[in-house]
């Protein structure tokens, strides 16, 4: 039950790894931008556009990937368009994957992002400005700083929901062994093998430790930056 994981079974986490990884990467900078909307701009139709950003987290995940499917399939409009502008494809892809994973995080991302923004006081904003600060400068050296760990608690959680994908995934892109086979679609493909019950062991065992690290990197990371210490 317990033996070492097989050349396969590492190359599973290693996917898993580099889809989450991708996944977070690409939305970090989208979720930021959204969450800077939402928290400082007021504009007709937030509340339309703030339902539309968190629409994932109600929405069946299998529903969510059969619209990825609609729109970056090779019929779907932003399918077409990748394709015939770059030649690329996400179909049936690792790439695929991680898209799906991007847009599963993306809500949990920018809700913790808006949090921390929201709680940002805009004195210490107009000080920085009143002192002759522009309003990158301003942006840079007070905003952000005092964002931090809302972008970071944003990324972890974004990275453990990407671990965590499944729904939107296999109905995307499929269960590729090797290509869109993360550990979720791993765990559920040896549940349906006899004698899969050490395999799927193994794989959930390393599933939980992965989020519970990264949640726990999150905490450190966020009590840290509330001392004082420097985030990034």
């Amino acid at each position: 039950m317990f033996a070492p994981l097989t050349a396969d079974e590492w190359g599973i986490v290693l996917l898993s790894l580099q889809v989450s990884g991708v996944a977070v990467a690409l939305t970090l900078p989208a979720a930021f931008g959204l969450a800077w909307v939402l928290a400082r701009w007021r504009f007709p139709g937030k509340v339309v556009i703030d339902a539309l950003i968190h629409l994932p987290l109600v929405l069946p995940p299998v529903v969510t990937g059969w619209l990825l499917l609609l729109a970056f399939g090779g019929n779907g409009p932003a399918g077409r368009w990748l394709e015939d502008s770059f030649g690329v494809t996400v179909m049936f892809r690792w790439t695929g994957a991680a898209l799906a994973s991007a847009v599963m995080a993306l809500p949990l991302m920018v809700r913790a992002i808006r949090l921390l923004l929201e709680a940002v006081d805009r004195r210490l904003e107009g000080a920085a400005r009143s002192l002759g600060a522009g309003p990158w400068r301003t942006f840079a050296s007070v905003t952000l700083p005092l964002a931090a760990p809302g972008v970071l608690a944003g990324a972890v959680l974004g990275f453990a929901r990407s671990l965590g994908e499944f729904g939107a995934t296999i109905t995307f892109v499929s269960n590729i062994p090797g290509e869109t086979q993360t550990l979720p679609l791993a765990i559920y493909s040896a549940l349906q093998l006899p004698g899969g019950d050490a395999l799927v062991t193994r794989l959930a065992g390393i599933a939980v430790l992965l989020s519970l690290g990264a949640l726990v990197a999150s905490e450190l990371l966020v009590r840290r930056s509330a001392k004082g210490g420097h985030v990034f």
